[in-house]
């Protein structure tokens, strides 16, 4: 029989089944399990809830959570998730049991970090974000076909900031998609569709579904 005190654990804030907001998987039904803490604070972050508190959770539990749950569509969040040691393992865990695995993390941690087979979507931070300089150029060298990228864009400079990266590191050839997100509330929509036709970029606009579903303030959605 296992001894409880010695189960791997993670710090978790929440864990709640949705519809995935974000990303090629937008619409699709997801299990999300959102980690405690993150050593960024972009200045748009919309889960500053996630940054301290959460509760030791065994692996084993989260495991159990995500199987009676139904769906096979699993991301691992935050925070950023990588800022725990153990979030690999759970990682690890979860694909051995059979399911899709994303994971959206800041891309200040080590992406070698997570065993083959984890869909990683990775923020490059734009400007805009005060957060820029946390950005780990190595992990472009470790994104695979089955990989996204996203910039979530404030303005004008962010969006040539990410023009300019996604031209000179030729992005479209790296990964499956890359996302441009608007800040929600900061810049219009439409401006931004029009910006990425204007210059013929190769990216995928997308909106954060769920908070045209639910209030944007709302948590566990």
């Amino acid at each position: 029989m296992s001894d409880p005190e010695r189960e791997p654990t993670v710090l978790l804030t929440e864990m709640y089944p949705s519809i995935q907001g974000e990303s090629t998987h937008a619409g699709l039904p997801c299990f999300f399990i959102r980690l405690t803490g993150c050593p960024l604070r972009c200045r748009w972050c919309d889960t500053a809830y996630a940054f301290s508190g959460g509760t030791r959770t065994p692996i084993s539990g989260i495991l159990e959570a995500v199987e009676a749950s139904g769906i096979s569509l699993v991301e691992v969040t935050g925070g950023e998730p990588l800022a725990q040691p153990n979030c690999p393992l759970l990682c690890r865990r979860l694909l051995d049991s059979g399911f899709t695995v994303l994971i959206e993390t800041a891309g200040s941690h080590p992406l070698e970090l997570l065993p083959e087979g984890v869909i990683r979507i990775m923020d490059l931070k734009c400007p805009g974000s005060g957060e820029m300089e946390r950005n780990l150029w190595s992990n472009l060298d470790q994104l695979v076909w089955r990989d996204e990228i996203k910039f979530v864009i404030a303005d004008r400079a962010d969006f040539e900031w990410a023009r300019g990266v996604v031209r000179t590191y030729r992005l479209e050839r790296r990964v499956n998609s890359i996302l441009f997100s608007p800040v929600f509330g900061e810049i219009d929509p439409a401006e931004l569709v029009e910006w990425i036709l204007e210059e013929n970029l190769p990216v995928r606009f997308q909106l954060q579904l769920h908070k045209f579903i639910w209030d944007p303030s709302r948590t566990g959605v």
